[in-house]
Formats: C-alpha cells, structure tokens, sequence
C-alpha cells in the first residue's frame, strides 16, 4: 500500500476515533423484520482500528476503515432500511475521511493542487479494489440461491445468513466501484464484473440493482474489447433479469441497452438485439399501464431504436400497440417520449410495407385534438407535425388516402395547412 508511515498510527487512529464517536451518539433502532445491525457492522470495522491498534495490520486497518466510509456514503444514493438511518452529518464525515486516505496515498507523488483534487478519489478505490472487492462478493454469495430455487430456499436462505450482509456489501460494493473512472476502472475489468454478476444472480432486488448500477457505470467507462469474454456473459444476466422487479427495471433496461449497443455495435442481425428487444416487450405487453416501466423503457431504448435501423419492421407488430395505447396517456411525459420514438421509428424504417400508416395517421390526429386541453400542447402538437410530414414523405400516396378524410375538418386546417405549405 503506497500510504505515509503514520497512516497505521495516529492518523489511522484518528479519522477511527472520530467516526466512531458520532456513531456512539447516533440514535438506531434496528426494524424488527431485520436480523441485521448496520450499526453493530461499523462497530465491529471500526473498534479493531481503536481498541488494538498495534495489534491490525496497516493494510486490514485502511480497508475496514474504507469500509466503513463506503458504508456511510451509500446512505446517500440509498433510501432502504437498513441505511436509511445514517445521519447527513456521519455520511459527510464517511466521503471527507475517505478523501483524506486518498490524499495520503497520494503524498508521494508530486503535483499541484488542481491535480491533486482530480486523482484524490481514483486514487485511493484503485489501492483497495483488489482488496475489498473478494470480501464484498464472498459476503453478497453467502445468501445467494441457485437458479432453480424456489421460495422455500429463499427462506432457507435467510435463515442461514440475513440477506442484510448481502444488501450492505451491495451497496459498498457500488459505492468503491462507481468512483473510479476511465483510464483506471479498465485494469480491474476482471475483478469487477465477477462481483457484479454475483450481485445480478442475487435473488434479492436490492442487490440485483447495486450490481445492476455497477455494470452501467463500468461499462461507459471501458471499451467493448476491454469486457471481452464477459460480454455476452453479461448480455446473458440482463435477459435473464428483464422480468424483473419494479424497483430495478430502469438499470436493466439502461444496462441491456448500453451494453449490446456496446459489445455489438454496426451489427442488428446479433441474436441479442432480437432477444432483448423481444423480452423486454414481452414484459412491457403484459404491463401497459404500468407507468414506471414504459417511461424507464422509452428514456433509454432509444440507441438500441438507432441500432436496429431497418431490422425494426421485425418488431412493428408489437412496438405500434403499445405506442397507440401509451400516446393518449395521462402524463405527458409519457405522451412526449412516444412521439419522440415514433419519429425514430419512422424516420430509421419510412415505415416499409406497413399496415400502420392508416392507425398511425388516425391516432396522431386524435391526440391533436385531445392536446388542445394539456399544458404540453405546443410541444405535443410539434412532434405530431414532424411525424405528419415524415409519413407524407416516405409514403406520399398512402399518407394522402388516409388525410383525405381529415382535409375538411374545421380543427385541423392549421395542420393541413401546415402539410401543404410543406410540400410545395
């Protein structure tokens, strides 16, 4: 460990006893549901630190110590229970500690001050990755499930260890991987995604989703080629995670669409675009009204829309359902991003041998007229004209049959005004 030689000593004992103290004080009353202390963990990290000083190694002090202090800062990103409790104040005194430790580490090299502050917190996670990365997947394991575990073996499960070890190592796992960016996170490729794999294979969603967060951070920091075998390993863990809980659909589907996208860029004819695309409107079919999910699935599908060009027309018939049923949406954030997907669609596809125009032309003038009453009516009713226009120029003689009986409507001339003046 690159670290000054008083680290071990006062300093270490220091920044320990300094925490500790707050915590000492800090009201915590575990849930009754819960087996788990998280309070009882930190004691137990930060008291061989202050009790016996002489008697841990330099390198098991700083890394119960980090522990510690990616404990504390995950309260922040985390509303669950078993973190929920940690005041502002201990999750500010854990990131200013940790900090501390970074710049210790970085005594021996010489730089200035502007320097110094970008390296500080890369600094210290890429010294204590290779340590703190085994312990924190052996821990998130130990309640882990085989695949083809029922309820009764989650049951066991938690009887032989609380998942609570397994959601705290989750979230400090997330918490040492996140802070380390490119060029550096790419050296520890083969540390991290076995880590977060075993967080994905977890049967709970708390820690599915930490690992979940791990993977997106880890792979829009590297290159396809730096993931190399894992790659379709982890395309293989989305897939089977797509059925997911509610509370972690947005990281699969952000996860799925960034690392197929990534792993198979230039290439729509790979049998993940087909598997993922269809898991992921199988799921969406048999949820339509859930609000959450399609607006999680139409602020991230976007790249996989641009990567598949052409090879979209394969998945019309069930694509076009959805965006008719979700265009007349209450919430017009939903309304929005389906109009800002149709036009992808239409735009990558001129909707090529399609049965859709005719519905396509009649829901877009029915939610012409149903905007007249919502506060995103102008920027509703722009999206409806670009898509008007891009239908009338992919498919002019079709577009003209299915306006034909719309010219005459009194509500609509500004719209076919609008197409005409276009045209000419």
């Amino acid at each position: 460990m690159n670290t000054t030689s008083d680290l071990h000593g006062r300093r270490l004992l220091r920044l320990s006893e300094q925490i500790l103290e707050i915590l000492k004080r800090t009201q915590y009353t575990p849930q009754e549901s819960s087996k788990v202390s998280t309070k009882d963990i930190l004691f137990s990290l930060l008291l061989p630190n202050t009790s016996s000083p002489n008697q841990v190694s330099e390198e098991e002090s700083i890394k119960n110590l980090a522990l510690v202090c990616a404990l504390l800062s995950s309260s922040r990103s985390s509303t669950h229970e078993l973190l929920s409790w940690i005041p502002d104040n201990l999750s500010a005194i854990g990131e200013s500690t940790f900090r501390e430790i970074s710049r210790d580490c970085l005594s021996d090299f010489p730089s200035n001050a502007e320097e110094l502050e970008e390296l500080v917190v890369d600094c210290g996670e890429i010294e204590l990755l290779p340590i703190v990365l085994p312990e924190l997947k052996d821990g998130i394991e130990k309640s882990s499930l085989g695949k083809s575990s029922d309820a009764e073996d989650v049951v066991a499960a938690m009887a032989r260890t609380p998942v609570g070890y397994a959601i705290i190592a989750a979230h400090q796992l997330r918490r040492f991987v996140t802070q380390v960016e490119k060029p550096n996170l790419v050296k520890f490729c083969n540390l991290v995604v076995p880590c977060a794999l075993t967080a994905l294979d977890h049967w709970s969603p708390e820690v599915k989703g930490q690992g979940m967060i791990c993977l997106v951070h880890l792979a829009k920091n590297v290159t396809s080629g730096d993931l190399g075998l894992y790659g379709d390993v982890v395309l293989d863990a989305c897939c089977q995670n797509i059925a997911s809980d509610d509370v972690i659909w947005i990281h699969v589907v952000e996860l799925s669409v960034l690392l197929v996208t990534k792993i198979h860029p230039n290439n729509p004819r790979s049998p993940w675009y087909e598997k993922i695309m269809n898991e992921m409107l199988g799921h969406l079919e048999r949820q339509p009204r859930n609000k959450e999910r399609r607006i999680a699935w139409l602020r991230f599908i976007e790249p996989l829309l641009n990567a598949l060009g052409l090879f979209l027309l394969a998945h019309f018939r069930r694509i076009f359902p959805l965006f008719f049923q979700w265009m007349h949406s209450d919430d017009a954030e939903t309304v929005l991003l389906v109009l800002e997907r149709l036009e992808t669609v239409v735009r990558l596809t001129w909707i090529r041998n399609s049965p859709f125009i005719t519905r396509l032309v009649e829901e877009l003038v029915s939610l012409y007229k149903e905007s007249s009453t919502r506060k995103d009516r102008d920027e509703i009713r722009t999206l409806i004209l670009l898509i008007l226009m891009l239908l009338r120029q992919c498919k002019s003689l079709q577009f003209e049959s299915a306006w034909s009986q719309y010219q005459e409507d009194p509500n609509l001339s500004t719209v076919s005004e609008y197409i005409l003046a276009s045209s000419s």
